[in-house]
């Protein structure tokens, strides 16, 4: 006890810091899951979660033969399986990219370009997006020059997922590429000058000490996402979609939004989040151990 009070007195600000960052956990992320209840009740207000009906897996049950449940299901796979594709591997090109560059007024300006709209908020991103692919914006005049049909984009159900993937690419390129030059920046520059030596030519430098040197980044960062496969950007899906695009835009977290807030069926919307969290807790502990198995790389 005496060392720990002696550790305090040396460390005072980072166990205040340390310590609120647990307080705002403890109180946004673990507190809450005791709500997790409600999806086993037939939740009323008038009743609480303490005078609620146990149903036990029935709200569960609901949702499997609920209609909606392979639209949703089908729709989060398919939109989270496209940005897995195309959103994590561009920034580790924009990275492989950026590094090569020597000028370093011009590096710095791609740098900024590439990092603004990730902190322009999502509303008036979404509202962009709208306006450029409604009947007469840009996106969609430049889309009829190419033959498209569709007299406005964003009600299309076919276009929907291009323009979330691409928007998405667009918005996070940037700031999710800085993990991978902080990764690259320290690759030991001594293995370059052996391979130079050795008579490894760029790409045979790039496949031999580059792309090794970043691999446990790689595989960290692919583990986390794949641990967020189910949970679609909330905020994008519900401002981008209406009920032209519902057949391809609904996906599991907007459907919790609706039934949940909107319909106000509590517990059916619980059950359906807790669902989902089960399945993404799954995934990241798959990914995790073949991570682990395969690459001696993991979280855990």
């Amino acid at each position: 006890m005496t060392r720990l009070l002696k550790n305090y007195r040396q460390h005072k600000t980072l166990y205040w810091v340390g310590g609120l960052i647990l307080l705002y956990f403890i109180v946004f992320s673990y507190l809450p899951m005791g709500g997790l209840v409600m999806a086993f009740q037939n939740f009323k207000l008038a009743d609480g979660i303490f005078g609620s009906e146990f149903v036990g897996l029935a709200q569960f049950e609901k949702f499997f033969n609920s209609p909606y449940f392979e639209r949703v299901i089908v729709n989060t796979l398919v939109l989270s399986g496209y940005d897995l594709l195309f959103n994590f591997p561009a920034p580790i090109l924009l990275a492989f990219l950026l590094n090569e560059i020597r000028n370093r007024a011009f590096k710095r300006t791609v740098q900024t370009v590439t990092y603004m709209p990730y902190f322009i908020s999502m509303v008036v991103i979404c509202g962009l997006i709208v306006d450029f692919t409604d009947s007469e914006g840009v996106v969609t005049r430049l889309a009829h020059l190419f033959g498209s049909d569709a007299t406005s984009l964003i009600a299309s159900p076919s276009a929907f997922r291009p323009i979330f993937i691409i928007s998405n690419i667009w918005q996070s390129i940037g700031f999710n590429s800085i993990v991978f030059l902080a990764a690259l920046a320290g690759v030991d520059q001594d293995l370059y000058e052996a391979a130079r030596i050795d008579g490894a030519g760029h790409f045979r430098q790039w496949l031999h000490v580059t792309l090794p040197g970043i691999a446990p980044t790689i595989m960290i960062m692919l583990i986390l996402r794949i641990g967020q496969i189910m949970n679609v950007n909330f905020e994008k899906v519900i401002l981008l979609y209406n009920t032209s695009t519902m057949a391809t835009a609904d996906v599991i977290s907007s459907y919790v939004y609706r039934v949940g807030l909107l319909d106000r069926q509590y517990s059916y919307s619980t059950a359906v989040g807790l669902f989902n969290s089960v399945i993404s807790f799954v995934l990241l502990l798959t990914a995790n151990a073949l991570s682990k198995r395969f690459s001696q790389t993991s979280l855990f």
